[in-house]
Formats: structure tokens, C-alpha cells, sequence
């Protein structure tokens, strides 16, 4: 029904509007006595087989939304609805900013994808700790990164701000320095500023008595030498894993009109290269830390394909739009047969 008559209705309008509209109507349609159970009925996979236990966190089923839908942590009780083991907010920044410009989400429809340049727009982390403190044991984790302003050489403190803010309220962190839409955040995947990142976040981490774990979300645009840094300072700073892969900010391939835009280009065309990463950084690690696989994850058959390079858990995002909640199901019943 999503495609059929859902999809192609919302598609007609622009897509950061229509993204706030369907907000508005999940939290509504929420508040109905009764509908909280219904979306549960229809799109919930509940077996013990789909438990999954990784990084010290047991995850209901492993497929979760990926970080962006939710950035400000306003609709994760009523997303848990649609099925998803786990939700991670964000990204989240010390202060409060508007992002870069409108217009600044674009569907690539013929190619089932979207261009994003949001440039971590949100009401600022301790606004979003209100919300987190409401949180009805949903495993949430907490996607953080810097605020435009702030150089990189006083990124670190930003990060350490959002990580103090959050500790008490997410189940596990993550890193942001893959974006490509905030000026120069990149420049932090490189060997020593990340290191330094890293370590220090992790020292915070350990002082704090119960650490939680900590995961570096990465580029698909990196090179294999630098792949091999990763997994180097992964090993260093140890810290728990990876998620693989971000948005893309190459165009191969192509068809849809709109290609050139500048920004992270999400969804199928990066269904092969973030499966390669996953692969890459398995192999190469000897399966030494978990991998989440995001990226171009549109039928079960991809996720799966994801889990088999070396993921443990997968996260939706261009997908879910594309597909429909119907696909969290489809990839639980997928991963349920896999597993008897």
C-alpha cells in the first residue's frame, strides 16, 4: 500500500516538508487510543531468535533507523513501532543551529536516492536530553558531532560536551566526522586528529566508572590505506566498532536530473560500495570489532548481503522512505530464516 498509494502521494511535495509532515502525522496518529498497538501488529517481528547481543548491548532484533531521521529525538518511541530494534538520534551538536540553506534535501527518484546537505540542523543536545529523559526503554543510540562554527582544532570539546550531556541517556555513541556537509569535518577522519578524538572521548568514557560503548561512523569515499588506518586506530583507542557506511559525495551512475547537487548522496547507489567497506574492514580487522551496515539497504536480500560481509546489526534510512516500514519486517523475517 506504501508504494502504491502512500508513497507517490508524498513524493509530489518537497521532501524536507513532507519530512516534517509525516512526523506531525506518526506523533498524531500516535496519540490514538489503540494505533501504538495496531503499528505494532502490523510491522513489529518479535521471536528470540532475532535477539541480538553485540558490543555488550542486547538489541531486540538488529535492524535499526539510522542517525538523521530522528535528529532531534522527538519521534523514537513512536518509531520503535514500525519494527526497528534500535534508534540512533542525531547528529547532535553542543548548540543549537539552522543547518546550511533551504532548499537542501533532494530525491534522485530515477535512482532511488536522495542528495542531502541538512548540515546537522538541530535544537542543540541538552534540548534533545529533555526528550531522551521521557525514553520508555527503547535502545537509542546517540550520533554526535560539532558545530559549524567551531574549528576543527576545538572540535574535540565540542564532542566532549555532547558526550557528558548524553552519557545518562543513550545506550551507545557515535562519532560523526564523515558528513560531508559541514566545512572541513572531514579533515578529522584523518590518522592523527581522529586518534586524538578518539582517545580522548574514550578516556572520558572510562573515568565515567560504567563506560558506554563508542563507534566511529566513516565515509564510503576513504581508501583502502585508509581503511587500514581505521582499523589501526580502532585497535589504539579501542573503542567498540564501526558503523559503515555515511553519504557519498560521488555521482558515478547516475540518471535523475538533479545529480550535480552538492551535498551526501544516500540510498541505492551506495548499496555496493558500503558493502565493500564492511567486507574490507572484516577481513582485514579478522573480525576484531562489530561493523553496523548502513547504506543502500532497500529489499532483506541487501541487508542480508550486509550481515554476510561482517556486519552484526544494519540501520535504514534512504531505504525506509523509498520502501516503507513494511521493509524492517521483511528484513527481520529475512534474518529470523537465516538463523533456524
Amino acid at each position: 500500500m506504501y508504494k502504491l498509494f502512500i508513497r507517490p502521494i508524498l513524493f509530489w511535495f518537497d521532501p524536507e516538508k513532507v519530512h516534517y509532515f509525516t512526523f506531525s502525522l506518526i506523533r498524531n496518529l500516535c496519540k490514538i487510543p489503540g494505533f501504538n498497538g495496531l503499528f505494532k501488529l502490523i510491522y513489529c517481528l518479535e521471536n528470540k531468535k532475532l535477539e541480538t547481543e553485540v558490543f555488550g548491548l542486547k538489541f531486540p532484533n538488529p535492524v535499526g533507523l539510522g542517525a538523521g531521521f530522528d535528529k532531534d529525538a522527538k519521534l523514537f518511541q513512536e518509531l520503535s513501532n514500525f519494527g526497528f530494534g534500535f534508534i540512533e538520534i542525531g547528529t547532535l551538536t553542543p548548540k543549537a543551529q539552522d543547518g546550511n540553506p533551504k532548499n537542501r534535501l533532494f530525491r534522485l527518484k530515477r535512482d532511488s536516492a536522495i542528495i542531502n546537505r541538512m548540515g546537522f540542523n538541530n535544537g542543540g543536545v541538552d534540548n534533545a536530553v529533555l526528550r531522551l529523559k521521557k525514553n520508555k526503554n527503547i535502545l537509542i543510540g546517540g550520533n554526535i558531532g560539532k558545530n559549524k562554527i567551531t574549528s576543527n582544532d576545538d572540535a574535540v570539546q565540542d564532542y566532549l560536551i555532547c558526550f557528558d550531556a548524553l552519557f545518562d541517556y543513550v545506550d551507545y555513541f557515535v562519532v560523526n566526522v564523515s558528513s560531508p556537509n559541514t566545512p572541513n569535518l572531514r579533515e578529522l577522519q584523518e590518522k592523527e586528529p581522529l586518534t586524538k578524538l578518539l582517545l580522548t572521548l574514550q578516556n572520558k568514557n572510562l573515568v565515567k566508572g560504567k563506560p558506554k560503548p563508542i563507534l566511529l561512523k566513516i565515509a564510503p569515499d576513504l581508501t583502502n590505506e585508509q581503511l587500514l588506518d581505521i582499523i589501526e586506530i580502532i585497535n589504539q583507542t579501542k573503542i567498540a566498532g564501526v558503523i559503515a557506511t555515511n553519504t557519498t559525495i560521488t555521482r558515478n551512475g547516475l540518471d535523475s536530473q538533479n545529480q550535480l547537487e552538492d551535498g551526501g548522496l544516500s540510498g541505492k547507489p551506495l548499496t555496493k560500495r558500503a558493502t565493500e567497506v564492511i567486507r574490507f574492514l572484516s577481513e582485514n580487522s579478522n573480525k576484531s570489532f562489530p561493523i553496523i551496515g548502513v547504506g543502500g539497504i532497500h529489499s532483506a536480500k541487501d541487508a542480508i548481503k550486509k550481515l554476510e560481509a561482517g556486519a552484526s546489526l544494519v540501520q535504514l534510512y534512504t531505504g525506509f522512505i523509498y520502501e516503507g516500514p513494511q521493509l524492517v519486517k521483511q528484513i527481520n523475517k529475512a534474518i529470523l530464516k537465516m538463523r533456524q
